[in-house]
């Protein structure tokens, strides 16, 4: 029988200690007792090596770390650490922590157990002095004074009062310093305070989690290789600080996916709460870049070029743009990889006569398709659908049986058309609204050959380029349209004899 393959209980990449972690020289013992003595909860071996490297202190008592980077694969136990770490601080260290992710209910979940633990250990029950189950402001307060409460993670999170400890969950879905600059400046007057970012990788969007990854990676030499996009070497000042770690439980990068020892190194809990068999499923139906975030924890190294000239997406867009009002409308049609959303595009001339297009309609499933297009009937000339077995084929019956005027999108059609939406951009022949999915697929979407043409490669794209394909297809078929049959003089105004 093949022996059980277990989680790595330490990192592939972390910051060393500088000295031995003893229970003078770390605070997590402390937390570690804590969560087994008071709470009953026995952490995993991960945890426990987490805390007890995360919360090592200097010789003057402080933090070591006032940020610190866990990264791990989804569903480890990056949410329990949370918990236990938070309850820890209020009962024992007093002050205040405020938990965050950019899901409101996924920072609430967290906070809802953490009460219902402390609410169920007598221990701990007797210091409470009100929870707030308030949407938006709960909390939790002791008699001390000490909270453990949840903000928005948003500009305006957070703001307005002192915090000891941040606990930032899925760090990796903040695509802007917003909410990092409102909640994590609550602690600069707390000489002891430490913020937690807490997520498994990123992608091109991440950027506030790239660059604290960045950060850190570059002061450990870069042990993954630098990325092209981030500069040579750091300030000075930078340089010298040592106030980040990082813990990062992740697969090599250009590792062989199916290689289980890989999934170890990114799934610390693998043999506990994970099994191999999980695993193996998700790489056999996960696309590429889904399996390689989301269980193998792995970031790219580079900045994914995306298809289209560098800087022809920017500068084409303009939010101001709209279709004429004698212009024929054409409706492109994609539907997501795994069949959970459908986008419609729409595309139409200006009246300066150039090509605009824009993302109309995006739902979840499918049945809404054909009821909702039937409605707008008079105002669409036609509706281009990809056949040949893409996703989005299944819907042409609905479509045909709401009278609608589809026109099947295939063959050499889809590499010229691909190739054409290219030359617009280049040329500048082309406008575009903003919007997130398009704007997203537009900057990353990978490509695959197709004879001497080639096509957006739906396996290999790190979003869902289904937006880019609607408006790839609206924009062919309103330059594709049928010729409009010549109307007779006679027809529309009688024959005069004289």
């Amino acid at each position: 029988m093949a022996e059980q393959l277990l989680g790595s209980t330490v990192p592939r990449v972390w910051t060393p200690p500088l000295r031995e972690l003893t229970p003078d020289a770390s605070l997590g013992h402390s937390v570690i007792e804590f969560a087994r003595d008071v709470l009953a909860v026995q952490l995993l071996p991960w945890q426990e090596w987490l805390l007890t490297h995360a919360l090592e202190v200097r010789p003057d008592g402080l933090p070591r770390f006032r940020t610190v980077i866990a990264l791990a694969a989804r569903q480890n136990g990056k949410s329990l650490l949370m918990i236990v770490l938070a309850l820890w601080r209020v009962y024992v260290k007093g002050g205040v922590v405020v938990g965050t992710a950019q899901d409101l209910a996924n920072s609430e979940k967290a906070w809802g157990e953490a009460v219902e633990l402390a609410e169920g250990t007598p221990e701990l029950a007797s210091e409470v002095l009100h929870v707030d189950k308030t949407n938006g402001k709960k909390s939790l307060r002791l008699h001390s004074g000490a909270q453990y409460r949840i903000a928005a993670a948003s500009r305006r999170g957070a703001r307005g009062f002192t915090a000891d400890l941040i606990l930032l969950d899925e760090l990796r879905e903040h695509q802007s310093f917003d909410s990092w600059a409102a909640v994590t400046k609550t602690t600069m007057a707390r000489p002891d305070a430490q913020v937690w970012c807490l997520s498994n990788a990123g992608d091109h969007l991440s950027v506030v989690l790239a660059h604290l990854r960045n950060i850190a990676h570059r002061q450990l030499d870069w042990p993954d290789g630098k990325p092209d996009h981030v500069e040579d070497q750091a300030p000075d000042d930078e340089a010298e600080d040592d106030s980040v770690g990082i813990f990062e439980w992740s697969a090599p990068p250009g590792c062989d996916p199916k290689d289980r020892h890989a999934w170890a190194q990114a799934n610390p809990a693998l043999g506990v709460t994970i099994t191999e068999r999980a695993i193996a499923s998700a790489y056999a139906t996960d696309p590429a870049p889904v399996f390689a975030a989301e269980v193998l924890c792995q970031w790219p190294l580079t900045v994914t070029p995306g298809p289209f000239p560098p800087g022809s997406w920017d500068s084409t867009r303009d939010d101001n743009s709209t279709i004429a009002t004698d212009s024929p409308r054409v409706v492109g049609l994609d539907m997501a990889w795994n069949r959970s959303t459908v986008t419609l595009a729409l595309a139409g001339r200006r009246d300066d006569g150039m090509a605009h297009v824009e993302i109309t309609a995006q739902r979840a499933g499918s049945d809404w398709v054909a009821p909702w297009l039937a409605e707008r009937r008079e105002k669409i000339a036609a509706v281009i659908v990809q056949a040949n077995g893409a996703p989005a084929s299944s819907l042409v019956a609905d479509l045909e049986a709401a009278g609608l005027p589809v026109i099947a999108w295939r063959g050499p059609d889809l590499g010229k058309a691909t190739g054409a939406f290219h030359d617009l951009l280049a040329t500048g022949k082309i406008r575009h609204l903003s919007h997130p999915g398009l704007d997203q697929a537009a900057a990353t979407a990978a490509v695959r050959p197709a004879g001497d043409a080639w096509l957006i490669d739906r396996k290999h794209s790190p979003v869902d380029p289904a937006p880019l394909v609607a408006a790839i297809a609206a924009t062919w078929g309103l330059a594709n349209l049928p010729a409009a049959e010549p109307v007779s003089a006679y027809e529309d105004s009688g024959l005069t004899v004289l």
